[in-house]
């Protein structure tokens, strides 16, 4: 298999999220996936086989178990695609359902991909999740913000959002990793999606990823996703909306995520971002 290694939601290799991505991984089984992941060491590898259909079956593995949906691998994979192909659209069989890619090329050359995800919906967090969960991150309910309440949202994959009343409070990240790695995988959370408002349309988050073996992703496309899904279903934004959302900075990899909200409540929700090969 070709390996390629590509940063996602950045033009700044320096910066944004870093992404295995195998574009023809025909003839890989689950375990040679697994073990090209754990040697690519990056949150998560796409690996990509074609359908008979025109359509492309994509599988994400982080260096420890396979994930039904990266955002960040999938901006990677889409990018490194249109490099290879050409720009347009693709339709992605993920493990999370159908997943559709638009790239484009912006003036300066740089290759733009959005995403438009499945379906979200969010769910309650319950209560004994939520305070063991606050436990172990070292957060009080003073340091909330009542505005956005907790849930569990999804748009591919499950993610707890958590919201800061302060920048302060969302840059002081330390917790028990074991602790809340043992949490996520009684619930089947991929990311803790910590978040705090800076305007209307402006977001700062932070997502740790002890289940893919990290203490916390620079970028992450399916929970940007998921929180959009989370802002429309509880009417925390006006819609149609694009949001900003900010991650990264406090790990020294800045990244930008594009999130476009439509107003129709079954709509998918858009991610747009660039990625550069490493």
């Amino acid at each position: 298999m070709e390996i390629l290694r590509y940063v996602a939601f950045s033009t700044d290799p320096q910066g944004g999220n870093p992404a295995g991505v195998v574009l023809d991984a025909s003839g890989a089984d689950d375990a040679a996936m697994l073990a090209t992941a754990a040697e690519v060491g990056y949150s998560e590898t796409a690996f990509v086989r074609d359908a008979c259909d025109g359509s492309l079956n994509v599988r994400y593995f982080s260096p420890l178990a396979e994930v039904p949906f990266c955002g960040h691998a999938t901006i990677a994979t889409a990018v490194a695609h249109a490099e290879r192909h050409g720009t347009g659209r693709l339709l992605l069989r993920t493990a999370a359902g159908l997943v559709t890619v638009a790239t484009d090329r912006a003036a300066d050359g740089t290759v733009v991909a959005t995403l438009v995800s499945v379906a979200p919906r969010t769910v309650p967090l319950d209560e004994a999740d939520f305070a063991e969960l606050l436990a172990i991150l070292g957060w009080s309910a003073g340091d909330l913000d009542p505005a956005l309440p907790p849930r569990v949202a999804f748009a591919g994959a499950w993610h707890p959002v958590i919201a800061a009343a302060t920048r302060d409070r969302l840059a002081d990240l330390d917790y028990d990793m074991p602790a809340l790695t043992a949490l996520m995988a009684r619930r089947d959370w991929t990311t803790i999606d910590l978040v705090w408002r800076e305007s209307p349309t402006v977001f700062h988050a932070r997502n740790p990823f002890p289940p893919g073996g990290v203490t916390e992703d620079p970028a992450t496309g399916a929970a940007a996703a998921a929180f959009g899904g989370y802002l429309r279903e509880l009417g925390l934004a006006p819609v149609p909306a694009t949001l900003t959302i900010h991650q990264g900075t406090d790990m020294g990899r800045p990244s930008t995520i594009t999130v476009t909200v439509p107003e129709d409540p079954d709509s998918g929700i858009g991610v747009t971002g660039t990625a550069v090969r490493l």
